[in-house]
């Protein structure tokens, strides 16, 4: 049977930490004096210690100190009031597995990190609902480098694996960072086509006057500069697949040779007289509102037809929160190799400003933000001291003098809540379900900080 220590000096606590452990099939031991229990400790087994980190006679960072020299496999889970104060921050950096902190829904958040302690401990399995977990390197939740269990992208993996044998043009359609290039390589990679060339242009991303050459080539003296002749991006792909990023770019001179493309499979060269007959397969994408721009006289109506065949739309990370762990554990790992660091997890209070973050940048802002946190942690965990959110930073200089720290929080609780307000248009009920808490908890928020 798992064996867990409860220390606390505050006899309620304890007690109620020791009943909810023991209705979870855990052997509890609980201990009131922290020096009692390091002998415990040197004595016995345990495969999980939780603790106070503010006790008499000795911290709590001393306690964990004591514990890691005696038994330093042994886990470590901090109880504390101040959820990202300096003293559980060092408590991270010295090897805690995480903290929870002393407020609402305490319990749920404990059973919570406990769990995840000891599947990683490999005690047990994890059981908990896929949605709460962050284990992404299970194959189940992966696809072609795609990770997901939203049931939205469930149903483009089954998609691009019913398409991508077919000749048929794609349009792959959602907001900028939602990982468009990622599902047009999947379908090659899943195609009769994977062994030839997969090319890939930004249209957005090349000046409209060096984009037609790019696209087509040209013929040597057709143009100043022009000194060879030179295959364009249709060429490269030949027999293998071209993916046009912001297809919603191309001017309408473009548009017009890009259709001849799509329905003869022919080109010319800029200052070529014969046609070029081209196999490749065409996949597009955008993140603008094609049919608004036909409507506009700025896209051509036949073209996008033509391209808009299937149509594969990829819902921003607001509207799939259940991947955000998942990519936060494949990001964390990636990074942490990638900087030869020793980091493999993230502290609950970390993860909970993720999960009620809106990411206007999508899965590129949250790669982008946990890429800086590996790189600025200097402990085994990501903690908010870390975490960078667009321009909001949520890292702070501690000076000499201190800072109040109920008071940074309260400033990052309230920018939250007010753009979750304005998010709703000031309908508290949606916001609550926004910010994943219930609506009593979100009104007494709201008055405590006297957010109008």
């Amino acid at each position: 049977m798992i064996k867990i220590l409860v220390v606390d000096d505050d006899s309620g606590m304890r007690e109620v930490m020791e009943i909810m452990l023991q209705k979870e099939g855990y052997d509890v031991v609980s201990e009131e004096e922290p020096l009692k229990a390091i002998e415990l400790c040197r004595k016995k087994v345990f495969d999980l210690v939780i603790t106070d980190l503010k006790m008499p006679k000795i911290s709590g960072i001393e306690f964990l100190k004591a514990i890691k020299d005696y038994k330093p496999d042994t886990l470590v889970v901090l109880i504390t009031a101040y959820a990202s104060g300096e003293t559980a921050i060092n408590a991270m950096k010295e090897g805690a597995y995480d903290y929870v902190e002393k407020g609402e829904n305490w319990q749920d958040e404990l059973r919570r990190v406990v769990h995840s302690a000891l599947v990683k401990k490999g005690l047990i399995e994890d059981q908990l609902p896929k949605e709460k977990t962050v284990d992404a390197g299970k194959e189940e939740n992966s696809f072609c480098g795609m990770i997901g269990i939203n049931r939205e992208m469930r149903k483009i993996f089954d998609t691009i694996k019913k398409v991508a044998n077919t000749p048929a043009n794609i349009l792959i359609l959602g907001e900028s960072g939602t990982g468009k290039e990622l599902v047009a390589r999947a379908i090659h990679e899943n195609s009769a086509r994977a062994k030839m060339p997969f090319v890939a242009i930004n249209s957005g991303g090349i000046p409209e006057n060096l984009l037609e050459s790019e696209l087509f080539g040209y013929m040597k003296g057709s143009f100043t500069g022009a000194y060879a002749d030179r295959q364009g991006y249709f060429e490269m792909a030949r027999g293998g697949t071209i993916f046009l990023d912001e297809i919603g770019e191309l001017s309408t001179a473009l548009q017009v040779k890009l259709l001849r493309v799509v329905q003869e499979k022919t080109f010319r060269r800029i200052g070529g007289a014969e046609d070029i007959k081209v196999d490749v397969r065409i996949i597009a994408a955008t993140n603008k509102n094609l049919k608004e721009k036909v409507k506009k006289g700025e896209f051509r109506e036949d073209l996008y037809y033509r391209l808009n065949v299937i149509p594969v739309f990829i819902p921003p990370l607001r509207e799939r929160r259940e991947d955000i762990p998942l990519l936060i554990s494949s990001f964390i790992e990636k990074y942490s190799k990638m900087f030869d660091k020793h980091i493999s997890n993230i502290s609950s209070y970390s993860m909970e400003l993720l999960m009620n973050y809106d990411f206007p940048g999508n899965i590129r802002e949250l790669q982008n933000i946990i890429e800086r946190g590996v790189a600025m942690e200097s402990s085994n965990i990501i903690l908010p001291e870390s975490l960078t959110f667009g321009t909001q930073k949520f890292d702070m200089d501690i000076t000499d003098n201190g800072i109040d720290l109920n008071s940074e929080l309260d400033k990052i609780e309230r920018m939250l809540i007010e753009k979750a307000l304005q998010k709703t248009k000031g309908s508290k009920k949606k916001a609550a379900e926004l910010l994943k808490v219930t609506f009593d908890s979100l009104r007494h928020r709201i008055d405590k900080l006297g957010i109008e």
